[in-house]
């Protein structure tokens, strides 16, 4: 029976994508783990495997083709021993087979999953659904209805291949009640409809034609808008601000860059400013833990790591790889660390766990010139530290004129969960780390 390959979901929220590459051309056998295709979506370039065996019998959907529905038909395989151009004809004239154990058996590769082990599922039997550690194998048809039907996708025995799950098993566990119901949660209430501002056609008319052009706006823009729009519509900002000096700062990094090791003439590290101001933000939040926290409408989730996304600009956008569990890390770790997610970021080859999540944010405009700005918190973070560039000011020490180094830093907090005063103590402990960064070296 023909197999039918489907637009992959890389990530709890894709809707659609753009099918950049096909890596395999009609006729060509793939096995399980084989890299078929690279997919866009609004962050990244992700890599696709297959999950079946066979023969690529018909690419549906071209390379380049933008706006490629979640669970649309992409390509056809034939299966070993199958009439490639039987399967060809009949995949192509049975849209509706993906309701059949032959149903899209194309998976987001490991990448896109939780860190996990191996890259393909040992055979299972066919009455239980085949799992690595806390994975089910399933096709993305049957993880949507599972979730809008409020089942647990891991009690629904699986039919398909080495006991993968498929949308006919999910469909029978809702019909019998058999499965497992999950809760509902808050976050899967739809969404009330968000205001919309002046429509296309009423701002045109305030131009004269020929004075402008039009420029679509692509999938990252769009994901841009939406969630800053929900942000300042949902969530109370509310913002402090302290000025910090930089002269002791400076001088611990010249003294660590002068001392990193070197091999073949290159140092094993160099340490930027905001190297030291991600490690100083993730202390702080270790030292002032009710800071630490995410708001949902029933419970304050309360973070045991200091997961610090960083703001990194690359074409058409931005986007905030993360580093997990900063407090815990080095100087020299968390810059090289930075230097590849920031690489990795503007090639938009970033893996989802490596953008999504985080407990806050830093986004420094300092290099661009930019005194003091308020930054946009960015949901589930509570808050998200704005620095500004560091520059020579006169301050008054023991009645005396002196010149520092400093810059202003200013928090954005979700006032739900981080009240003023809880800001401004969190605000207070970075200020110590920046003004006595020793203290970041033990």
């Amino acid at each position: 029976m023909p197999i039918n390959i489907t637009m992959p979901a890389l990530s709890p929220t894709m809707e659609e994508g753009n099918l950049a590459k096909w890596l395999v051309k009609e006729g060509d056998t793939v096995k399980s783990g084989d890299v078929i295709a690279e997919i866009e979506t609004d962050k990244a370039t992700m890599e696709v495997e297959a999950v079946d065996e066979g023969t690529v019998a018909k690419i549906v959907v071209p390379a380049g083709t933008e706006g490629v529905k979640v669970n649309s038909l992409i390509a056809i395989l034939a299966a070993d021993g199958e009439d490639v151009s039987a399967a060809a004809a009949a995949g192509g004239t049975a849209p509706k087979a993906e309701a059949k154990a032959s149903e899209a058996r194309v998976e987001a590769p490991k990448e896109a999953e939780k860190p996990a082990a191996a890259a393909a599922p040992a055979p299972a039997a066919a009455s239980a659904p085949a799992k690595d550690g806390n994975r089910v194998f399933a096709s993305p048809l049957a993880r949507r209805i599972a979730k809008e039907s409020g089942v647990d996708i891991g009690s629904v025995s699986g039919s398909g291949p080495h006991g993968r799950v498929v949308k006919s098993d999910v469909e029978k566990a809702v019909a019998s009640g058999g499965a497992k119901a999950a809760a509902p949660s808050a976050a899967s209430a739809a969404p009330a409809a968000a205001p919309r501002g002046m429509s296309e056609e009423a701002v045109l008319k305030l131009f004269e034609q020929g004075s402008y052009e039009l420029v679509p706006h692509d999938g990252m823009r769009k994901t841009i808008a939406k969630r800053l729009q929900e942000s300042k519509q949902t969530i109370p900002h509310f913002y402090v601000s302290v000025d910090v000096e930089l002269d002791a700062l400076l001088a611990l990094r010249a003294q660590l860059n002068e001392a990193a090791p070197r091999k073949e003439d290159k140092a094993a590290y160099k340490l930027s400013v905001n190297d030291m101001v991600i490690k100083a933000m993730a202390l702080a939040l270790r030292d002032v833990p009710d800071a630490n926290v995410s708001w949902t409408d029933t419970n304050m989730v309360k973070h045991k790591h200091a997961d610090v996304g960083v703001a990194v600009s690359i074409p058409g956008g931005l986007i905030t790889p993360i580093i997990r569990k900063a407090e815990l890390k080095s100087l020299s770790a968390i810059s090289n660390e930075m230097k590849d997610l920031g690489k990795r970021a503007k090639e938009r080859k970033l893996k989802p766990e490596e953008y999504q999540g985080g407990t806050t944010a830093v986004s420094n405009m300092g290099m661009m010139g930019v005194s003091n700005f308020a930054a946009v918190v960015n949901p589930p973070h509570a808050t998200i530290l704005a620095v500004g560039a560091g520059t020579e000011r006169v301050v008054v020490k023991g009645g005396q004129m002196v010149i520092v180094n400093a810059m202003t830093v200013t928090l954005s907090t979700d006032h739900r969960c981080v009240d003023g005063a809880l800001g401004a103590e969190l605000l207070g402990a970075f200020k110590r780390y920046i003004e006595n960064p020793m203290g970041m070296l033990v």
